[in-house]
This record gives structure tokens, sequence and C-alpha cells, in this order.
């Protein structure tokens, strides 16, 4: 590694928002060395959220979702080319055309893919979708402004739920059909789960849950026409859309020695990636949804996330820390947040729903179908989630950051606290749900579960 940390070989694996944010950091802290970005799509980095509301209702073409830049990173793109390899005692990154680029540091922003349906064959059928590329996005918007009879949505999660709103908005008749029992209780727990399931229902969806989807049928010509579900029954559709989570990318890793795993690759508080020994490296950094990190409101837990604001932040703390001495680095411990507007409502989360025993409602109701739900674990604050009242969540989130008992102390609160007291938050086991929370706890360092380990030659 250069003597200074502004000069040298930087290498940012991944044209995602956090690798775009990370590039652009990099040149706004001085570095002037060389940067370049590698990414696995053809096109720049573009952004992900609208894809599965905006333009799945039609005013939004998917090729209109490009990322603007907040300043030229003067970076060299190699775009539509894959990762292969990651050589830490070589420093390269080894790429799918043969090549390899050489690092001073190097960021690992990979992201996930949306998961595949099970048995590939069916997956390959006319009318099946995914959706998390632009190109997934096209297709699905296309098919769905076809005006199939019935569109099928496999997972009840965020993504799940967006498409299922987005039909019923076009007049679409559409099935969901989700494992656990009710919409969005991986992420929510059972109480707003059960409104998730009411909005689904007044507005029209066929929602089934406690079931799964069995088998996906074509006809002779390889075009969906339908599904069995574990119950028995059969759903005829047109379009299939398979919302089971993602998948995050780091099967390129595998060889590395890098403590990468399904839930992404375990790095500190300051981005810097562990080896599969739980020790920390000096040269390799993670950010965005790829990352498996520690926060000390929460346990000191190792946190898998997926959101826009997550990437954002992490991949400046990425790239503040890989041009700065040790003295200077900072951690990266920013709240979880997230939101998602389906069925005409407005759900905006703080903290980490998951990471809670018992949750009450501070502010509206279900019945109104608008309130403030605060969420805790053993005596303190830890998450909220709003539903159509946004403006109160930066009260909760100096709730969680100032780790405040549980319940919320008075003036948290628009009426007696007695008239509602705390009930078991009913979190899931997510092995147990087609969709998996957007926020997840996945332990603590070192997890040999999670590493991929080759046998030496």
């Amino acid at each position: 590694m250069p003597n200074d940390l502004r000069s040298g070989r930087i290498v940012i694996v991944g044209a995602s928002l956090a690798g775009l944010r990370a590039a652009e950091t990099l040149r706004e802290e001085g570095f002037a060395g060389s940067l370049t970005v590698v990414g696995d799509e053809p096109r720049p980095p573009y952004d992900r959220p609208p894809l599965s509301k905006q333009v799945l209702l039609g005013p939004v073409p998917a090729d209109t979702t490009g990322l603007p830049m907040r300043r030229d990173p003067d970076a060299e793109w190699r775009l539509g080319v894959a990762a292969t390899g990651l050589n830490l005692l070589a420093k390269q990154v080894l790429l799918a055309d043969g090549e390899s680029l050489s690092y001073d540091r190097v960021l690992i922003a990979t992201g996930t893919r949306a998961r595949p349906w099970p048995n590939p064959e069916e997956g390959a059928l006319q009318g099946v979708f995914t959706l998390r590329t632009i190109d997934e996005a096209e297709g699905l918007a296309e098919a769905l402004a076809a005006g199939p009879r019935r569109v099928l949505v496999i997972g009840a999660g965020f993504t799940g739920s967006e498409i299922a709103s987005a039909c019923r908005e076009r007049g679409l008749d559409v099935t969901v059909a989700e494992r656990g029992p009710a919409p969005l209780v991986g992420a929510l727990g059972g109480t707003l789960s059960r409104l998730a399931a009411l909005m689904h229902r007044e507005h029209g969806v066929d929602l089934r849950c406690g079931v799964t989807v069995t088998a996906l049928h074509g006809d002779g010509s390889g075009r969906f026409t339908g599904a069995d579900l574990s119950d028995g029954t059969r759903v005829e559709a047109d379009v299939c859309v398979v919302a089971l989570g993602a998948v995050r990318n780091v099967e390129w890793l595998a060889e590395s020695g890098l403590a990468a795993g399904p839930r992404g690759i375990a790095c500190d508080a300051g981005c810097r990636a562990f080896n599969m020994y739980g020790i920390v490296t000096d040269d390799v950094f993670v950010a965005g949804d790829v990352s498996r990190f520690p926060h000390p409101l929460f346990g000191y837990e190792m946190l898998s996330l997926e959101h826009w604001g997550n990437a954002v932040a992490q991949a400046e703390v990425a790239a503040h820390n890989m041009v700065s001495p040790g003295p200077l680095q900072r951690p990266h411990l920013t709240i979880p947040t997230f939101w998602s507007t389906q069925f005409g409502l407005n759900i905006k989360s703080v903290g980490v729903p998951t990471y809670s025993d018992h949750v009450v409602i501070a502010q509206g109701s279900l019945e109104a179908s608008r309130l403030a739900m605060v969420y805790g674990y053993r005596g303190r604050v830890t998450a909220a989630v709003t539903v159509d009242m946004a403006k109160a969540l930066d009260y909760y989130r100096h709730l969680i950051e100032t780790a405040a008992p549980f319940p919320p102390p008075p003036g948290a609160a628009d009426r007696a606290l007695t008239a509602d007291i705390p009930i078991p938050s009913d979190v899931p086991d997510p092995k147990g749900l087609s969709h998996e929370p957007v926020v997840a706890l996945t332990g603590h360092l070192p997890d040999r579960r999670l590493m991929v380990v080759q046998p030496t030659r």
C-alpha cells in the first residue's frame, strides 16, 4: 500500500448505488490515484426502488432510472464484465474476460440479485419473472400492460406486496401466495402484518397465506398457465412473479479466504472485511446490500440490510476510511431505515423491528390505518414503524439512539399507555416464510457456518 492513502490504485467491484457513491466520495476526500469501477451489467448505475413502484405502474420507463452523479468520479468504467475472483495475496481482481486488475485497496459492493424459482425449467417459462434489474422490470411492465387475466405473486414481502399493489392499481386480478401467516410478517412482526393482510384483501387481492407453490405449469409452447399450491388448489394465471427475496452476490469470492457466505461479507464497523478466521483486513472494504456488519445498538449482532439509505451511508464511510489513517477512520453507525408505498399507504421504519420482544401502538390505531408502532427489546426501544405518520419517525429515531426505556416514556404517545399494554412482537422464524426481513440479524463473528472453506491443495 502506498504511504499516501490518497494515491495508488483503488478498484470498486459493483457498479451499484454503493459503488457510485463510494467513487464520488473518494474523489471528494481527495483521492487522486487510479480508480476503476467494475460492473456485470452493461449499463451505468441506476436506481432500483422505482422498479417495483413507478415503473410497474407505467408512467416511468425503466431506462430513465439512472442515478445522477454528484460529481464526475473520473473513473475507468468496466461495465458488462463480471468479477470472478479475488486474490488477496497478489492483490488482484479477476474478471470474466480473462483480465485481472491490480489494486492497493478494493471495495466490494456487488449487492444482491433476485432469488430465482428453484426449478430452473419451470422458472424459464414465458410469463415467469423476477424483479431486480432494469431488464426484468421492463419485461414485467410490458407483461402487465398487455392485460393478463390474472397475476400470481409468490412471496408477500415488500417487493411482492408492492407488485400486488401495482397490479391492483392497474385493475389486474392478482393472487398472492405466502408461506407465512401474513404479508410483511418477517419484517414487521405479527401486529402490523395483520393490517397488511387487511389492506391486501380490501383492495381486492386474492391473498393465500400458510401455503406454498409446489409447481408452475406451462402449455405446449412453454408459456406459463398456472400453479399448484400446497393446499391442493390451483391458480390459473398468465403472469407469475417470483418474489422470494434476494441472493447476495458472493459466489465469486469462494476461494478468496474472506468471510463471505449467504448472509453477505462480514466486515467491522469501519467497513473493513474479515477473512474467514475473523481477522480484519486492511485493504479490502465492503459496502451496501452485500455487507454484514456489527451495530452496537443491537447487541453487536451482525446485520444484513437491504436498503437504499444504508448503501449510501456505508459507501461514504467505506470511501472515507479507504483514504484515511487509522485514527481518522470512522464507524458506520447509521440507524437502519426503510420505506414502502403500497395500497395507498406509506410505511416507514427506523431501527430493527426484528430485534424486539414487545410492541406498543404509541400513536393512532390499526383501525384508522394510521399509526406509530414502537418496538422494544428487554426494556429499551429498538425500532418504530409508522403508517401514514412519517413525521413522527425522527422522534422515535432519537429514542432508539438514546436507548430510551420501553414502553416509551410520557410524551411519546398521544394517549395513556395503560390503554395499550405492550404485546409480544410476534416475529417469526424466517425459515417459515416466503419472504425475508429487510433487516436481518445474523449472529456474531466468527460464524464458520457462513464461510466457504476450500480444501488444501
